[in-house]
């Protein structure tokens, strides 16, 4: 079977069956064969009415009492009737579709599909499929695959179609090279494509699936392997570690290291010395000093003549790397800059940049244009990597290439801490360093959940208190204003609440959408002490650096993620106040989610909690992997991704060593070079 043939080639597939499938994104004989089943249908599994419970059901029985209605809402009707077996009854009722009324025999029995639930102030089987009983005994399949309807496509049309190409299924290549496990085995595809789609009971569809998350996750972790072994062919300035220059430069710092710091510091000075580029990413928690760690690998970058650039996400947060970033280098006779969309003399900056007057250079999007030149620039610090895009980390480093003709070292900064399976899986191609340990002094922040009908009573009291220490509040909502019909609270609207309780407080609205001079006078003016009482959307949860702020409330709490939150939390606390953090959420019992916030400090441990709770979504869309588009591996299975990592990295070997046998998988090699273009940072 040729899997690249266009869906065409498939019999029962005209020129508007083929319209419809390039519509929802089908176009090969491939992709067709990838569209799973979104769930089944087990009629051997038949619920009795007796004990019936919320939730998807499959019901044989008899239905009466038909008859259709019409709402007040034009052309809108709800058909009911009553489904009866030998145990009990039950309502049930299908919305704009009366021919329900006249589309059953009373006498017969019927299967019926569909979720049982608590609707309109009632228990019922809300708009279930339905099938006569007789006709699905004759035709003995009683385990049927539903699939998601795509671009008017229904489900029985895309059965149709796979059942044609039944008999081409023995034909399937196989996809992976030997592995060392039963997914290489002869036959594992077709087997595992064939029994997702013609399943004939639940351990089937568990064997296939398991089959295709194996082979998914391999060609990731294969293609960040190949990257890196690419990486490892690149050369790069060799900066030698001084210990005296960098034990000097500690003796001096207004603190002491962390034993973690020390650590990732120590790691870095030694990938600095090889002559291949450093790939590593600096994961650290909120407030456990990833930037001192910066500081340190950059100072000795500076000491070997070499030029440092550091990439920041928010003009905010490049100016406040700036600033401590000068404080701990300006008595060691380095020259720190700021390079922003608002610097003046922006082109005089440039030409001592490109002159090599400049030693380390901080900066926003700024620094990629194309007449931002660096006259040795080896080494390239980029901090929240994952709000950058790769081909934006890929223009910075090309800057070095351009001038030297050596890539440069590459450290990744992110406060968002990685789970360890998705380090496995997404960033394989890296060497990871932790920062897991917090600086002496640190507060941890007290977490409260509270109701919005409690403010009075529990936080404008806790408020006054802050205030009456001269200390500051941040107050994070969801919208920007009431446009749209969202019950969040927004900026505006809390702004004005709060004027009314505190009306001799200065209050300041920041929001995304102000200019960025605006948004950067309103920080000031709230980093000074002037503005008591800060109003904001997310735009301060990455980066924002006002010791004295050490009261957070985070309004409408149960629609952000885990990590979101920790982030947003790891705003205050960060003097030697006391601190805490309000999760504001108006359901009568909190979500797990939020009871995990409410216990632990722990960003590691709430990346993992996350990570079960609600799968790797949020994960993946705050590291700009969503592009990756796993459809059946979970990084939840960590024994899965085990395997699949250590049969990538011995395949990777393996090609290194004999790259030819790489082109005996044509199909394998274009899917994972697909991968390499996502993942890579060179």
């Amino acid at each position: 079977m040729k899997l690249e043939a266009p869906i065409s080639e498939v019999r029962g597939v005209g020129p508007k069956t083929e319209a419809a499938l390039e519509k929802a994104g089908l176009k090969t004989v491939k992709d067709l064969l990838y569209y799973l089943p979104r769930t089944y249908d087990n009629f051997e599994e038949i619920t009795k009415l007796s004990n019936i419970k919320p939730g998807k059901v499959v019901i044989k029985g008899k239905i009466s009492d038909l008859h259709t209605t019409r709402t007040r809402r034009r052309n809108f009707t709800v058909t009911e009737g009553v489904i009866r077996d030998n145990t009990d009854a039950i309502r049930v009722v299908w919305f704009n579709q009366p021919y329900r009324a006249t589309s059953f025999d009373e006498k017969k029995e019927y299967y019926f599909t569909g979720n049982y639930d608590f609707n309109r102030g009632r228990y019922q089987l809300t708009s279930p499929k339905a099938e006569l009983a007789s006709d699905v005994e004759k035709s003995r399949a009683t385990f049927r695959p539903v699939y998601s309807v795509r671009s008017g496509f229904k489900s029985e049309g895309f059965h149709k179609l796979i059942e044609n190409l039944r008999p081409e299924f023995a034909f399937i290549p196989d996809l992976l090279p030997e592995t060392g496990t039963a997914f290489s085995k002869p036959g594992a595809r077709a087997d595992a494509l064939f029994k997702a789609h013609f399943a004939e009971n639940s351990a089937e569809i568990k064997e296939a699936r398991n089959y295709l998350a194996f082979e998914e996750l391999f060609e990731l972790i294969l293609a960040s392997q190949l990257n890196k072994q690419e990486n490892q062919k690149l050369r790069s300035a060799k900066i030698p570690f001084v210990a005296d220059d960098i034990k000097n430069l500690v003796k001096n710092l207004p603190f002491p290291l962390t034993n973690a710091q020390r650590l990732a510091a120590f790691q870095i000075l030694k990938d600095l010395e090889k002559p291949t580029p450093m790939n590593r990413l600096l994961q650290g928690d909120v407030g456990s000093g990833k930037t001192v760690v910066a500081a340190i690998s950059a100072f000795s970058a500076i000491r070997a003549k070499k030029q440092v650039a550091l990439l920041a996400p928010t003009a905010i947060l490049a100016t406040q790397h700036a600033e401590s970033l000068r404080e701990l280098l300006q008595p060691f006779g380095i020259k720190t800059e700021l390079l922003i969309g608002s610097t003046k003399q922006k082109t005089d900056l440039k030409t001592r940049i490109k002159n090599g007057e400049v030693d380390l250079v901080i900066g926003t999007h700024a620094l990629l244009t194309d007449d931002t030149e660096f006259r040795d620039l080896a080494f390239v610090i980029i901090d929240e990597q994952h709000r950058f895009g790769v081909s934006q980390r890929q223009k910075l480093l090309e800057k070095t290439v351009k001038t030297t003709g050596l890539a440069p070292h590459l450290l990744m900064m992110t406060a968002t801490p990685i789970p360890r399976s998705l380090q496995l899986a997404v960033f394989g191609d890296l060497d990871v360093s932790i920062l897991n340990e917090m600086p002496r002094g640190r507060q941890p922040v007290k977490t409260t959940i509270i109701k919005e009908l409690n403010f009075k009573d529990e936080l404008y009291p806790k408020i006054r208190e802050y205030l009456g220490r001269n200390e500051q509040v941040y107050f994070i909502c969801k919208k920007i204003d009431e446009k749209g019909v969202s019950e969040a609270v927004s900026v505006k609207k809390q702004a004005e609440k709060l004027k009314k309780v505190f009306p001799n407080v200065k209050i300041a609205c920041l929001h995304g959408k102000m200019k960025p001079d605006e948004k950067d006078a309103i920080m000031t003016d709230f980093a000074n002490n002037k503005t008591k009482i800060l109003v904001s959307t997310t735009v301060v949860e990455v980066g924002v650096n006002v010791p004295n702020a050490n009261l957070m409330v985070i309004m409408n709490a149960e629609g952000y993620g885990l990590a979101q939150l920790h982030q947003l939390r790891g705003r205050v606390g960060r003097g030697k106040s006391k601190a805490e953090c309000f999760l504001v959420a108006n359901a009568d019992e909190p979500s797990r989610r939020l009871k995990e916030l409410e216990k632990s400090t722990d960003g590691f441990y709430l990346a993992e909690a996350d990570l079960k709770l609600r799968g790797p979504g949020e994960i993946y869309g705050s590291l700009q992997h969503g592009a990756l588009n796993l459809q059946f591996a979970t990084l939840m299975d960590t024994k899965l991704i085990a395997a699949a990592s250590t049969a990538a990295k011995n395949c990777a070997i393996k090609f290194a060593k004999n790259p030819e046998t790489f082109d005996l998988f044509p199909e394998l090699k274009q899917g994972i070079k697909q991968y390499q273009q996502l993942t890579t940072l060179n």
